[in-house]
């Protein structure tokens, strides 16, 4: 896997075609969906290789978004790019406020009981219909609901430290 940059923060994922003119689908990580066309340039992961991007045109399409790049002009060329990482410029973001935390800060947390276990590290996040989850990779894999105050006791990004209140056993 590809290491990205300190400086960016993956916000979508191209993840297919949208007729014959240049246009793909993009899966958005931000919220609402349709944000990630406020956030532009794009860089997108081509390969190796980081390149910023234009986005030439965009929209919210049914439960998605659409949108095409500057210089793609053509189904051939857009399909070259499902399959990248589309991410900003870290400063890009809205500043967020007192206990709000962008999924990208907390990759990579050391996790915690309140009793001081080890379970392991912060992997990544995924969104489910009630509430997001930690997935921490330990000994073995475990599922966190991201509930801050009843589960999620403390976050200390400096420290790289999440704290729950959370059963090993589970």
């Amino acid at each position: 896997m590809v290491s990205t940059p300190k400086d960016l923060v993956i916000i979508g994922r191209i993840s297919g075609l949208y007729g014959v003119r240049g246009w793909v689908r993009v899966y958005s990580y931000t919220a609402p969906r349709a944000a990630i066309l406020d956030l532009t340039p794009w860089t997108v992961r081509r390969g190796d290789r980081w390149s910023p991007w234009a986005l030439a045109e965009g929209r919210e399409h049914g439960k998605g978004v659409v949108a095409r790049l500057e210089g793609i002009e053509d189904r051939d060329a857009a399909a070259r790019l499902i399959g990248t990482d589309i991410a900003v410029q870290r400063d890009q973001l809205p500043r967020l406020g007192p206990e709000e935390y962008y999924w990208s800060d907390l990759e990579g947390l050391r996790v915690r009981t309140v009793d001081g276990q080890d379970l392991g590290v912060v992997d990544h996040l995924f969104e489910t219909g009630a509430n997001d989850v930690i997935v921490v990779r330990g000994e073995r894999e475990r599922l966190i609901p991201f509930v801050k105050g009843q589960v999620v006791r403390r976050i200390d990004l400096s420290g790289g430290e999440m704290e729950v209140d959370w059963d090993p056993d589970f």
